[in-house]
This record gives structure tokens, sequence and C-alpha cells, in this order.
């Protein structure tokens, strides 16, 4: 066997590895039968998408459905709603502070700080929700979506520096200084040539920070107490002992659409761009 194939059915072996779980996922989402299973085949079915708006009666009639509390999962996405509309921006303003100040002042604390602003990032989610937890406890600031609010943020900001310095890296310098020889203020130089050139680092950050908010676990569930977000309650949900409802499969199944719908739009809107 050449290296060529050989790295060819590497390559399959790894995508299979990767891919048949999701394709599992998405056929068992359409089995008329809990748990979630592809086999044995008991009909086809798309109640477990209609479990989020189908009525009152049809929710009871269902002896899988009727054990679930709708409104408390709704309620759960909306808290991962509200959490990441106050992550997104904090961890934008954060981000870009410090890369803007690791980027453009230059000192020997540069390394030092390098490290602090993005130690967050490497810790684990458990010591960052528990620190979070302690801390914000001891001051008063009771556990909630106020501490999980805080907790994201303090490894979502570093996802955000490192997209915004990898933009500003490449910034020449030289528009800057001659915009400020002109008589240009530092304000009007960062509003009209740094914040334009870095719009598109800043929709991508917005972007990955807006996922790592929904889909964040560890961290949130050492820091919610008492409240919940989309991912935590998926997580309760799933750990049933009769094992997990296959509406859990369809919101899966939905997120891999829109996943993937988002990346095709993107890259199609990218090539008409360079054409």
């Amino acid at each position: 066997m050449t290296s060529s194939r050989l790295l060819n059915l590497y390559t399959w072996a790894f995508l299979a590895f990767m891919f048949a779980p999701l394709v599992l996922l998405i056929v068992s989402s359409f089995n008329d039968t809990s748990p979630p299973s592809v086999t044995p085949w008991e009909g086809f079915t798309g109640k477990w998408y209609a479990f989020f708006w189908m009525s009152d009666a049809d929710l009871r009639a269902d002896p899988v459905l009727r054990l679930l509390d709708r409104d408390r999962l709704v309620g759960c996405f909306q808290n991962s709603l509200f959490i990441s509309s106050m992550v997104v921006p904090i961890s934008l303003l954060l981000g870009l502070s410090g890369a803007v100040v690791l980027t453009r002042l230059k000192s020997r604390l540069n390394g030092v700080l390098w490290w602090v602003l993005l130690s967050p990032m490497l810790a684990p989610g458990v010591v960052l929700g528990l620190s979070a937890l302690v801390f914000w406890g001891r001051v008063g600031v009771h556990a909630g979506l106020t501490t999980i609010i805080i907790a994201q943020v303090t490894f979502i900001a570093s996802y955000a520096l490192l997209i915004l310095m990898a933009r500003l890296q490449r910034q020449p310098v030289e528009l800057e200084e001659a915009a400020l020889d002109l008589g240009a203020s530092p304000f009007r130089v960062f509003r009209r040539i740094t914040l334009p050139f870095l719009f598109p680092a800043l929709v991508s950050a917005a972007i990955i920070a807006f996922m790592a908010s929904m889909e964040n676990y560890n961290t949130t569930m050492f820091a919610k107490g008492g409240a919940c977000n989309f991912a935590t309650e998926l997580g309760a949900m799933s750990r049933n002992p009769n094992g997990h409802p296959p509406v859990i499969n369809a919101v899966g199944t939905v997120i891999i659409v829109l996943t993937v719908a988002a990346a095709s739009l993107h890259t199609f809107l990218q090539r008409r761009e360079t054409r």
C-alpha cells in the first residue's frame, strides 16, 4: 500500500469517526421510539421537533413528551440568549482593549500581560466556575445569571483577544502615524482607521463568543446556582436513568443544520465577493 492510499484511508476513517455519530443522531431524531435509536425502526415521526409548538392536549397525550417540562426548557433557552447578549459585548470590549495594549504599547511587561490575559482560556472550566461562585458569593453576589455571565466572560474574552490581535498585527501602523501627524486625535484615528479595519475580526469574534457562550457547560454548571441555561438543561435531561428523550436529538439536528447553512452561506458570499 502506497503512502498516499494510506493517508486517504486514514482521512476517510477519521471523517467517519467524526461524522458517523452525527448522522446517527439525525436519523434517530425521526424514529418514533424513546430512548432514541436507529434500530429497531418504529416509524417516521416529527413529533420530537413539534414538541416546542404542539398544543398542550397533544403534549399530555404523548407518554414521553408529557414527562418533559417544556416551559422550563424554553425558559432556559431564553436565559442562554440573555447571557450571550451580555457576554458578547463585554468580551469584545475587553478583548479589544487587551489587543490594543499588547500590539500598540511596547513594554517589558507585555510578555507577562500576555500570559495573564490568556490564562483564563487555559484554565479548566470547573476552576473558573467554582472560583466565580466562591469569590462573588463572598462579596454578596448570589449565584445565578450574573455569576454565569462573569464566569463566561473570564475565558471568552481571551478568544476575542486572540482574534483581534491577529487582525491588528496585520494593520500598517504607518496609517495611524500619518493620521496623527496630520492633526487627527488618537480617538479619531481609532474610530476612522483602526475600527473599520477591525470590523471583520469583530464580527468573527462576536460569532465565536456567541457560540462559546451558548454551548458552554462546564463553567456554567458550577457558576449557575439555581439558574439554568440551555446547555445545562439539556445535560440534566440527558442524565435520565431511562435514557435521554429524543427531543435532545431533534435539538442537535437543528443546530447541525443551522451551522452547515451558515457555513455554506459564508462560503458562497466569500466566493462571490472574490469573483
